[in-house]
């Protein structure tokens, strides 16, 4: 719900989240007969739900919510990734004392949902080819289907690649406009004559290269940077704001599954997505051990694959052409897990939310290497490197 708040300071819009209140019982009711079931049918998949469940928790107190939201805003804000001429996400303001533990209360962000936004942009892609919207994405699953068949990934545009279409379509929009507001000052104050419509930026498409980039770069800052990051970043949480302007970026939004890392965990992982980045096999095993992962055979190979899977990226080469969540299943079917780093299966979930959405705008990415640059400044500042 949306309704006006009056601060000391300013009017304005604000967005009411409010819990229904049977939720939390319903919940822990549903996680435990899922657990019940991954304990006989699939136990790869127990301690991941046993830390979702520990995160999910924090969903059900709204004030602790705000305070998560204002302390992600504030990290972001700082590094100049949510506020300043360069940045490239805004997070919604919370109003603490209008917060309770069923009501939380937040600035509204101008946006629309990103699969809405995705959805519209698919629309006049196919508008410009001629096609129906379904005509459009049948169009493109029989490229996709014939490039399988010759063992390629389709891959989507760079983003220097879509800066530059789009700069092309924005010069054909301002001299149509151009030619319309002529049309429209002249003929078309005769009787009998109608004003053309123009056509604004929102027209144009968005670069998705560079949104799934600034996703996982943001999160990488997070969690390297600050150890204090949503492990929640599906797409129903993320917005698309300023196409009107001509400014998009991105909007975040849900920070009731924050997790928290100590120093020392967070330093450790830098050192990972490093050895994840480089491949450095040798280094990436030791230090999954160091981090506390242990399995029945300690199966090095199946190590490395876990790591690579779970934090950096999947490819059909990495996963055997199988599902992630069948891959998984099968590695633990090798080398049963006795025990996995807790403190990093939120990091992992992330990373696989964040690489989907890539998926599906083919936009595959490995994670570690746009996180490297980021874990490489932090070990330097603190003189491990």
């Amino acid at each position: 719900k949306t309704a006006s708040y009056t601060s000391s300071c300013f009017f304005c819009r604000v967005v009411v989240k409010i819990m229904y209140p049977e939720v939390e019982r319903i919940f822990r009711g549903d996680v435990r007969t899922i657990k019940m079931f991954a304990q006989i049918a699939q136990p790869v998949h127990v301690p991941p739900l046993i830390e979702i469940e520990k995160q999910f928790m924090k969903e059900f107190d709204y004030t602790q919510e705000s305070a998560q939201q204002i302390k992600v805003r504030e990290n972001l804000m700082k590094a100049g990734l949510a506020s300043g001429p360069n940045a490239i996400c805004t997070v919604p303001k919370a109003y603490p004392e209008l917060c309770t533990k069923r009501v939380l209360v937040m600035d509204e962000l101008k946006g629309e949902k990103l699969a809405v936004g995705l959805r519209k942009d698919m629309e006049r892609h196919a508008a410009r080819a001629g096609l129906s919207p379904e005509q459009f994405r049948q169009e493109e699953e029989k490229k996709e289907r014939e490039l399988k068949k010759q063992g390629l990934v389709k891959r989507g545009p760079s983003s220097e690649e879509y800066d530059k279409y789009i700069r092309i379509l924005d010069g054909k929009r301002k001299m149509e406009n151009a030619g319309k507001a002529a049309y429209n000052y002249t003929l078309g104050w005769l009787p009998g004559k109608e004003w053309k419509d123009y056509e604004l930026r929102d027209t144009l498409p968005i670069n998705h290269a560079k949104m799934v980039d600034d996703l996982i770069y943001i999160h990488g800052h997070e969690v390297l940077v600050d150890g204090y990051f949503n492990g929640d970043p599906h797409p129903g949480n993320i917005l698309l704001m300023g196409i009107e302007e001509g400014n998009p970026h991105l909007g975040l939004i849900d920070y009731g599954q924050v997790k928290e890392l100590t120093k020392e965990e967070r330093l450790l992982f830098c050192k990972l997505i490093i050895a994840l980045a480089d491949d450095d096999k040798k280094d990436i095993i030791r230090l999954m051990k160091q981090s506390g992962y242990e399995s029945q055979n300690m199966n090095e190979d199946i190590i490395y694959r876990f790591a690579k899977v779970s934090y950096d990226e999947d490819n059909d080469e990495l996963t055997e052409g199988k599902h992630i969540q069948v891959f998984m299943e099968d590695l633990e079917g090798q080398d049963p897990i006795i025990h996995l780093p807790q403190q990093y299966i939120m990091i992992g979930r992330a990373s696989v939310m964040l690489r989907g959405l890539g998926h599906a705008l083919h936009q595959s990415r490995s994670v570690a290497k746009i996180w490297r640059p980021i874990a490489v400044r932090v070990l330097e500042e603190e003189g491990l490197l």
